[in-house]
């Protein structure tokens, strides 16, 4: 924990990256053809955080998902509308686990996918699921505003005001709550489109597309969008 360990073989912990230590675990899943589940594995440096994304069947956070495991993030849970959309997060997508928030028992269901609390938030609706979330986050946690879809019919300020309740958790707990505005990271445009392709390319990321064909049915897709009838983002094919 010191800035200078004062050792050659082992580094200090960083202001903002996730934190680890030795780790002993039981396998659920695996794709290593030497791992089964059952098989107890250790670990020099296991990773101590959770990470939820909301909207997670979108183009934003069905990548957000996927970028949080790449960095360190050892348990993924997406939050999306239709049970369909929660197959592809887990199956597909590489999400350890995905609740469907249109059924009932939200927040007892995410208690259990993650029982010591939520470490990392990437927020793109707002309203009552981001209270659900806020609610079982963890002492000096984060949470990346990156969105709140479920507010923006209201009358509001943008980001819109949070209940007294969850306001108080925010304090009490001493969670950061930064607004994700992509125009404050032009100088880093560039890096990302090519590490994003990198990933794209060597089929670590996984990329999915709802695609509507012709110009005529514009606005047929974006209603669409807008009540979640999209997996991925929604492109408009106005040439073939």
């Amino acid at each position: 924990m010191n800035e200078d360990t004062g050792t050659d073989y082992i580094q200090p912990w960083k202001i903002s990256d996730v934190l680890d230590s030795g780790g002993i675990g039981v396998v659920e899943q695996s794709r290593h053809i030497h791992i089964k589940p059952g098989d107890v594995v250790s670990s020099f440096t296991w990773p101590w955080q959770t990470m939820v994304v909301s909207g997670a069947a979108g183009a934003c956070g069905s990548l957000a998902g996927q970028i949080g495991r790449f960095l360190g993030c050892a348990r993924v849970v997406g939050i999306c509308g239709t049970d369909e959309k929660c197959s592809v997060l887990t199956s597909e997508l590489g999400f350890d686990a995905a609740l469907n928030y249109k059924e009932k028992g939200l927040a007892d269901k995410l208690r259990s996918c993650c029982p010591d609390g939520v470490d990392v938030y990437f927020d793109n609706v707002g309203g009552e699921i981001s209270d659900v979330v806020i609610s079982q986050m963890t002492r000096d946690s984060h949470i990346i505003l990156c969105g709140q879809i479920s507010q923006y019919n209201k009358d509001v300020p943008y980001p819109p005001p949070l209940p007294p309740q969850t306001e108080a958790t925010l304090k009490e707990r001493n969670i950061t709550r930064e607004r994700f505005m992509v125009l404050n990271y032009a100088d880093q445009h560039e890096m990302g489109v090519q590490q994003l392709s990198q990933w794209l390319k060597t089929g670590k990321l996984k990329v999915k597309e709802t695609v509507v064909q012709g110009i005529e049915n514009t606005a047929d897709a974006f209603v669409s969008m807008m009540k979640g009838g999209n997996l991925g983002k929604q492109i408009v094919e106005i040439s073939g």
